[in-house]
Formats: C-alpha cells, structure tokens, sequence
C-alpha cells in the first residue's frame, strides 16, 4: 500500500499543530490570601497598603511574611507577622516547570482568621499618672550638649 504525499504532509502538520498548542497552553499558578475577622469589617492593611474590610481577598505573587494589621472601631487594632511558606512544588529547582512547563492550572489559596478583642478605655488614674509624666518630661531642663571632637581640639 502506497500513501499519498498529501496524507504525510497532513499528518506533520498535525504534529506541528499539536506541539504548538502544547507550547502556547503552559502552566499557570493562582496564589491568592483571603483575610477574615471575627467580628467581620474590619479594614485590613496588609505591607503599609489598605486593601479593604474583612471578608478580603488579594492575589500576591511572592512568598514571605506579612505585616497585616486589622482595625475595626471599638476593638484593639490588632497588628500580627503572617508567614507565607512556598509549597513544596514552588521552590528554586521546581518554579520555572510550574509557573511556564506544567499542562495546567496550579492554585495555592491560603486563609487568614483573626479575632479582635473589644476595646477597654483606660482608667481615670492611669491617664492622670501619664499626663503628669509627659509634664515632667517636658518641663526637665535639657539635657548638656556632648562636646565633639573638634570642640575638645579647641573649636567650637
């Protein structure tokens, strides 16, 4: 049985096809935190940014920690170090196959809950104590200027 040139040329183009689709549909990663609080609404800053009251969700790209810090009226802002470990498919050997190689789609969702404590108004006594310190701390007399070395050489 004798085949035509047409059916190998069809059948290379076929392979070229595939391997090009092959190529073009790489690997992704999705990372992406979702921070809540209990009571809910509290405005979250995450890294000196203002992202929006809890429930919040954001993408991030790079692993580490966060500074994240909730404030909510009539609770204690609470301000904590959340660590974001890599897993163990995104490390210095295996990222470039996961983010450019891997057919499909990798997701890494974290979740984040803290709770917030009411706040409790200091009392009376302590304000007064502190108040009469920041007086006195205001009314010391300075405090003498160190003399430097061009000073101590005989110019001041």
């Amino acid at each position: 049985m004798v085949r035509s040139p047409k059916v190998g040329r069809r059948a290379a183009a076929s392979l070229v096809l595939s391997a090009a689709c092959l190529v073009l549909d790489t690997g992704c990663v999705i990372r992406r935190y979702t921070i809540r609080s209990e009571p809910p609404g509290a405005q979250v800053i995450v890294n000196d940014e203002e992202i929006g009251p809890t429930p919040v969700s954001k993408a991030f790209t790079f692993y580490g920690d966060r500074e994240i810090t909730l404030v909510k009226d009539g609770f204690e802002t609470k301000t904590v170090i959340q660590p974001v470990p890599a897993p163990w498919w995104d490390n210095l050997l295996t990222e470039f196959f996961a983010e450019n190689v891997v057919p499909f789609t990798l997701r890494d969702e974290r979740e984040y809950k803290y709770e917030l404590q009411p706040a409790q108004a200091p009392a009376a006594n302590d304000l007064y104590d502190r108040a009469n310190a920041l007086r006195a701390e205001s009314q010391a007399p300075p405090t003498p200027r160190r003399r430097g070395f061009f000073a101590w050489l005989g110019f001041d």
